[in-house]
């Protein structure tokens, strides 16, 4: 993985054109992580753990709020969270403009947010600080 030596530039002294900040005590996340990161680091683009206590300062989160969801970092400062973190992501990968063109059709992205819950509140992490999103219930 590439680590945060400070907010835009990666481990290697390059200036990363964005980061992809994960949760690396939930072992589906790392999973994904460790196939994805090779991919982002082709387009210049950086990995890190969200536990990284330079994240939270970043990102001007709190420790909790940045363990409910992955979160992306463009090298303009405007970041994502989630499902809008994931879709900013596959901009960035030709062969995921599927998933970005879904994102487009109106409503989907209610849905994808949605989804993108329901999953983060099911991962299964390692760790005690792991924040547990409950999605509210519909009547």
């Amino acid at each position: 993985m590439i680590s945060l030596v400070d907010e835009y530039t990666d481990g290697k002294g390059r200036h990363a054109r964005g980061w992809l900040f994960f949760d690396s005590d939930c072992k589906f996340c790392t999973r994904i992580v460790r196939w994805l990161a090779p991919i982002l680091e082709r387009r210049n683009l950086g990995v890190a753990p969200l536990q990284d206590p330079r994240v939270s300062a970043l990102l001007g989160l709190t420790r909790q709020e940045l363990l409910r969801e992955m979160r992306f970092l463009h090298c303009d400062g405007t970041h994502f969270g989630g499902a809008d973190a994931a879709i900013e992501v596959a901009k960035e990968i030709w062969w995921a403009a599927p998933l970005v063109w879904l994102s487009k059709i109106p409503g989907m992205m209610p849905l994808l947010r949605s989804r993108y819950r329901w999953i983060a509140a099911q991962r299964s992490c390692a760790a005690e600080q792991c924040a547990r999103i409950d999605l509210p219930r519909r009547s």
